[in-house]
C-alpha cells in the first residue's frame, strides 16, 4: 500500500502561510529553506526555522496509511506557491526521493530531502503562564508599532516583556517615544524579564490575528521564549542587550495634568502632519488655560494655525514644540473620548496615559513623546 495522507487545503495553507517569513529568510544553512514534514498515523507535524524564530504546527489529518512515522524536508517556499493553487482535499503520496501532490487533475512530483539535513529544533517547553489570546493580542497592539526596525541601538530593537508579582508590563521605545502597557492580570512570584526581537513579536502578532485560539501559553525553551497555542509552538531567541532604564523619565511628579477631546486632537496632528511633505519640522503646542494653539510653518507648503479645546490646565502658558508624527503614532492607539495628559516645561517629555477597567482585562497604558528644542524649525 502506498504512504498516503490527505490534507485539506484552506488549513495546510494557513499553516506554510505562517512559515514563508521563516523559511523564506536567507541563512547560513540551505535547510532552513525547507519545511520539516512529520507524518504519523493520525496527526501531520510542520516545522520551519531560520535560527533565530522557530514554528511547529500540527494538523489532524482527514485520511492517513502511514503506520510508521516518516519525516522528510519540502522546499517551503515552492509548497505553499503549488498549494496557493489548489482546491478541495489534497492528497500526498510518499515515495524514496519523491512527494506526489495530487488534487482534482493535477498531479506534481516534488523532490525531498532527508530529514536529518533539517537544523537541531527546541525541545522541552517549560510553561510558565496562561494568558487570554484577545487581550494579548490586544497589549501587543498598544507598543508594538513603536519598536524600530534598525536602530542604531541595538537595545531599542525589541520589545521588552517584565512579568514580576504585581504586574505584567510591556515596553517598547524608538529613542524619541515610549509606550508602555501595563496589566494586574498576569503575575509571577519570581521577577522575569526579556527583549523579544521585533521581528518575533510581529510574527506572533500575525499568528494571534489568524488564530481562533482563546488561550495561549507563555514559556521557555532554553534561551528562547515560546508562545504555544492548540495546535502551534513558536520560539524566539531574544535579544541580549540591556534595554534603557526607563523608570525616571515615566516618574509625573511636579508634571501639570490636562485633557483634550481626542478625535479633535488627533485630526489636528493628522492636518500638522499633512503639511510637513516629508521634512522633520518642529509644529509649536501653545497650551493656555482654556485652549491648545497648534501651529506650523512650513515655507515650501503652507500654514497650519489651530485651536484645540484643553480641559483642566491650570499651569501658567507654555510654548512647546513636538513632530507631530511622534504625537500622531501614539495616540491613534489610546482609547476613550477624552485623552489625559501631563507636562512640566519646554526641555520635559510629555506624558499620556489611559486606562481599560474592563474586568479581566485591566491596563494602564502610557505614552511619552520628548520635546523637540528650538533649533530645529
Amino acid at each position: 500500500m502506498k504512504n498516503t495522507f490527505v490534507v485539506e487545503q484552506k488549513q495546510l495553507l494557513s499553516i506554510l502561510s505562517s512559515m514563508q517569513p521563516i523559511c523564506t529568510k536567507r541563512t547560513t544553512l540551505d535547510a532552513t529553506s525547507t519545511i520539516l514534514f512529520h507524518v504519523g498515523h493520525r496527526e501531520l507535524v510542520l516545522k520551519s526555522t531560520d535560527l533565530e524564530i522557530s514554528l511547529q504546527a500540527s494538523y489532524l489529518l482527514k485520511e492517513c496509511t502511514i503506520n510508521d512515522p516518516q519525516m522528510f524536508l519540502v522546499s517551503g517556499r515552492r509548497l505553499f506557491d503549488l498549494v496557493k493553487e489548489l482546491e478541495g482535499d489534497i492528497t500526498f503520496i510518499l515515495e524514496d526521493t519523491s512527494l506526489l501532490v495530487k488534487a482534482g487533475l493535477v498531479n506534481v512530483v516534488l523532490n525531498i530531502q532527508d530529514a536529518q539535513n533539517f537544523p537541531p529544533f527546541p525541545e522541552r517547553i517549560e510553561n510558565l503562564m496562561q494568558l487570554s489570546a484577545p487581550f494579548l493580542l490586544e497589549l501587543l497592539n498598544k507598543v508594538a508599532f513603536l519598536i524600530p526596525q534598525n536602530n542604531a541601538n541595538a537595545s531599542l530593537n525589541g520589545l521588552l516583556l517584565e512579568i514580576s508579582e504585581s504586574e505584567l508590563k510591556m515596553t517598547a521605545s524608538d529613542g524619541h517615544c515610549l509606550a508602555q502597557v501595563q496589566t494586574p492580570a498576569y503575575t509571577l512570584e519570581e521577577s522575569c524579564k526579556w527583549l523579544l526581537p521585533r521581528r518575533a513579536v510581529f510574527e506572533v502578532k500575525k499568528i494571534l490575528e489568524g488564530s481562533n485560539d482563546t488561550t495561549i501559553f507563555l514559556g521557555l525553551c532554553g534561551n528562547q521564549l515560546v508562545f504555544s497555542g492548540e495546535a502551534f509552538n513558536f520560539f524566539s531567541k531574544l535579544l541580549v542587550d540591556g534595554f534603557p532604564t526607563y523608570s525616571t523619565i515615566l516618574d509625573k511628579k511636579n508634571f501639570i495634568p490636562a485633557r483634550v477631546e481626542r478625535s479633535h486632537f488627533i485630526k489636528t496632528l493628522r492636518r500638522s502632519s499633512c503639511l510637513l511633505s516629508g521634512q522633520f519640522i518642529a509644529t509649536s503646542f501653545m497650551f493656555g488655560s482654556e485652549k491648545l494653539k497648534v501651529s506650523l510653518h512650513n515655507k515650501e507648503v503652507g500654514t497650519l494655525e489651530e485651536e484645540v479645546p484643553l480641559f483642566d490646565f491650570t499651569g501658567t502658558e507654555c510654548d512647546i514644540r513636538f513632530y507631530a508624527p511622534y504625537l500622531l503614532n501614539g495616540l491613534q492607539v489610546f482609547p476613550g473620548e477624552q485623552i489625559q495628559f501631563y507636562l512640566q516645561g519646554k526641555t520635559k517629555p510629555i506624558i499620556f496615559d489611559a486606562q481599560n477597567t474592563t474586568e479581566g482585562s485591566e491596563y494602564t497604558m502610557f505614552y511619552l513623546v520628548m520635546p523637540v528644542a528650538q533649533t530645529h524649525e
